[in-house]
């Protein structure tokens, strides 16, 4: 494996790609679900009065920011399956790196998503290592940004992801 990164890959970090736009507007269904499923009983999404007093009507749960981004498997009119972080499918493709692996995910949160916000995202690669050799095989990390905004052009968060995409010893 070169130690050179291709120039098509080297021109990726720091740029903004996959700019998209929900599918659909935030709404509560969505979040009751969700809290259903994993018994989150915080009144602050339950509540409509207690979301009121505490931060001005409903919100979201936080850790829900990438939901709003799963691509449903079919749509009308889609003429290809979404897939989510592309990007890292992008690098395992033209790095010849079939396997990869999640090492880390971080969430840093902006303004509140509410319901009937209507939220974008971007993906950005900051960072791809030189290669390295682990238990798993020879790979390089790489670290990529998904950024949220919402239809104000505010900060809604952000999530970190750290890859490592690698090559299985024979």
């Amino acid at each position: 494996m070169s130690d050179e990164l291709p120039a098509e890959v080297k021109s990726w970090i720091g740029a903004e790609r996959y700019a998209e736009m929900g599918e659909f507007p935030i709404e509560m269904g969505y979040v009751y679900t969700s809290c259903a499923s994993v018994e989150n009983g915080n009144p602050l999404f339950w509540d409509e009065k207690v979301a009121q007093e505490l931060t001005g009507g409903p919100i979201t749960p936080p850790s829900m920011i990438s939901v709003w981004f799963r691509p449903h498997f079919w749509a009308p009119g889609r003429t290809r399956q979404l897939q989510p972080l592309q990007v890292h499918f992008d690098l395992k493709e033209k790095l010849d790196l079939p396997e990869a692996v999640m090492t880390d995910n971080t969430i840093t949160f902006g303004v509140p998503v509410r319901p009937g916000d209507r939220l974008e995202t971007c993906q950005i690669l900051r960072s791809v290592s030189p290669p390295k050799t682990t238990k798993l095989g020879t790979g390089r990390f790489w670290v990529i940004d998904v950024v949220f905004t919402n239809q104000k052009g505010e900060h809604v968060g952000t999530e970190s992801y750290t890859g490592f995409g690698y090559k299985r010893e024979a």
